[in-house]
């Protein structure tokens, strides 16, 4: 322990010597390769160390002038060095953005070298994180270059692009212009072909649900083709998070219009999906899916008392819209396997906390077929 400890405390006196040295090679060597060296050294020094994003701090201004040079390896290296000192330091990012980093940023999206389109999209994502810098992006112009990413860029540089929207999007006044430059479309193209569990997913469905405020964003929505498909996809099979988004955004479709919008997310075979949320998903999830299933019906109001306005009932006002054959039969088998699982689960649990029943519990294989014969 004690030789470890001897390690680090010497390995700390030696930072403020590595850094005056990288320091100067950046500052005052007319090198360009010593200059271009310094940036790397920076970038590999403050990858994992909190300490050297720390200490190299005083290095931004110099790396961002090295963003202005005509030369790629220049931005190259300067920009990878940025990103690093920028990642988990608040501080640092908004330095960054102080020490006029945008303008060159701003630059290099629009610059044919796919390279420095990615480490640029990547480095406004960071950038982005930080609540003070979001103004200035989004008064920097930005966002539609993002959306021209979000379209045609490559697929790390299209994921970079929704997650910067994403952090964007936190400002209100930004969706209007999202939308203004006709994000919906690369938005449900990204989410047709990500992992419905990723993080893209769960950015990409939140970023919809949020532009799914506006009329426009609605129509544009039902007017993509396969749009309203690719939210009820994420709704059966993305991670809790997402599967919460999905059914807000549908959710909010119907409660904007929902005589125009009921019949484009029926078509799409929501219910099976609602269902289950109504059984396993979050406790927001399911009150949003039981108030989806009550507009989907072919009356939003409940019933009279003289016929409950059960989840059962709802269920078969939606399926015989759908199919007027057996529609009470459908509808009771679709919540008979909602409620299978919900029991099997909550079985299991049970028996991961008791390895044996009392003599006055219900047996479990008793409780099973219980389950079953509804």
């Amino acid at each position: 322990m004690e030789a470890n400890i001897s390690q680090i405390e010497e390995t700390d006196l030696k930072i403020p010597g590595i850094v005056n040295q990288t320091m100067e090679l950046l500052i005052q060597s007319d090198d360009p390769c010593s200059k271009i060296q310094a940036a790397k050294d920076i970038r590999r020094l403050t990858k994992t160390s909190q300490k050297y994003r720390r200490h190299f701090s005083g290095a931004i201004q110099y790396l961002v002038s090295m963003l202005r040079s005509s030369s790629i390896e220049f931005n190259e290296a300067s920009l990878l060095a940025l990103l690093n000192l920028a990642v988990k330091d608040e501080k640092n990012k908004v330095k960054i953005v102080d020490a006029g980093a945008l303008e060159p940023l701003i630059c290099f999206l629009r610059s044919d070298n796919i390279t420095l389109r990615e480490y640029a999209t990547a480095a406004l994502l960071t950038l982005s994180a930080s609540a003070i810098n979001k103004p200035t992006i989004s008064s920097s112009g930005a966002i539609p270059l993002l959306v021209e990413i979000l379209r045609d860029g490559s697929p790390q540089a299209k994921v970079d692009s929704v997650m910067t929207l994403y952090n964007l999007s936190t400002r209100k006044e930004n969706l209007t212009v999202i939308l203004s430059e006709k994000a919906i479309s690369p938005l449900v193209n990204l989410l047709k072909s990500c992992k419905k569990s990723s993080k893209t997913t769960e950015k990409c469905s939140a970023l919809i649900e949020s532009l799914l405020d506006f009329e426009e964003g609605r129509s544009a929505l039902t007017s993509e083709e396969g749009g309203v498909l690719a939210v009820v996809e994420v709704l059966e099979n993305g991670s809790p998070q997402s599967r919460e988004c999905a059914v807000g955004a549908l959710l909010k479709m119907c409660e904007s219009d929902r005589n125009r919008y009921r019949e484009p997310i029926l078509k799409e075979g929501v219910i099976p999906g609602l269902l289950e949320l109504t059984v396993q998903g979050t406790p927001r999830s399911q009150l949003k899916a039981h108030t989806l299933l009550q507009l989907l019906r072919d009356s939003p109001y409940p019933r009279s008392e003289l016929e409950a306005d059960t989840l059962e009932n709802i269920v078969c006002d939606i399926v015989s819209q759908i199919d007027g054959e057996d529609r009470g039969g459908k509808a009771k088998k679709m919540l008979a396997e909602m409620v299978q699982v919900s029991m099997e689960q909550s079985l299991r649990h049970l028996q991961q906390r008791a390895l044996v029943c009392t003599p006055t519990e219900m047996p479990l294989s008793k409780c099973t077929s219980k389950v079953s014969s509804k």
